[in-house]
């Protein structure tokens, strides 16, 4: 299925929770020496207005990173807000970046970055904003299993699916099993919903059950909306970078405390 479109959701509380994580992951990443490799499976189109006929018609954004803005939920030298900053400073006030554009915010020459797209709109989109990327129409899952192990070796890969479809979550861990076989260095980076009905339940017991060690990382909030089944932001992160967790409890006393 290809109807989903994030313009609609773009910036919202979901998004402030997997943005910070992604920032301070690929902040640190970056600050090595070392040339590093960048993968996402669903990359979206990249760039987002928070002023466009969809976002204002959900204003998902007002409860999420606008709201947080102005409450400073990320500290002056938090590495989200500086990505935000540098996007704004290019793209106009209104602009939020998708994860493709916080990595470049953080991607140096020597790194390499492979984004997949399937969405024909969203991949053309993607296709103009993302440059310093090589952007791939295909299945996400299959192009980091052809990828995998890249080049550079050492690196990061978001997983962020619609999850339009149940099924999706019966096979992500099978998925993510195969990819870690390949590239056992790689940090991977899940991103799920917390639903209504607790769907992701299942998926995330048999991705403990194999990774004790990964990092997850939950919080919730109220629905966008009366009748909206999402409740929540879920990160899992296999070889999650160092000072990850301390982030992810940051954000969660925060959610706990104001969402």
């Amino acid at each position: 299925m290809l109807s989903y479109q994030h313009a609609y959701h773009a910036g919202n509380m979901a998004d402030l929770h997997k943005h910070s994580l992604l920032a301070v992951a690929l902040d640190y990443m970056t600050r090595k020496d070392k040339p590093m490799s960048y993968l996402e499976t669903h990359a979206g189109r990249g760039l987002y207005r928070l002023d466009g006929d969809e976002a204002r018609k959900t204003g998902e954004a007002q409860m999420g990173i606008l709201r947080a803005e102005t409450e400073d939920w990320l500290h002056r030298d938090h590495p989200l807000g500086k990505a935000i900053s540098a996007i704004r400073a290019t793209h106009g006030p209104s602009a939020y970046p998708g994860s493709p554009l916080i990595a470049a915010h953080f991607l140096r020459p020597q790194d390499r970055a492979h984004l997949a797209e399937l969405h024909p709109a969203e991949h053309a989109a993607l296709a103009e904003t993302a440059g310093f990327a090589t952007v791939h129409r295909q299945d996400g899952f299959q192009m980091a299993l052809a990828i995998c192990p890249p080049s550079p070796r050492r690196g990061m890969l978001l997983i962020d699916p619609s999850y339009e479809v149940k099924a999706d979550y019966a096979a992500v861990p099978r998925q993510i099993g195969q990819i870690a076989r390949k590239w056992n260095i790689g940090v991977i980076a899940l991103w799920y919903p917390l639903l209504t009905d607790s769907r992701h339940t299942g998926m995330l017991t048999e991705l403990t059950q194999t990774y004790p060690h990964a990092l997850r990382s939950e919080v919730r909030f109220p629905p966008a909306r009366a009748g909206h089944s999402m409740v929540g932001s879920g990160m899992w992160v296999l070889n999650a970078p160092y000072g990850l967790a301390d982030e992810a409890a940051r954000l969660e006393s925060l959610f706990r405390q104001r969402a």
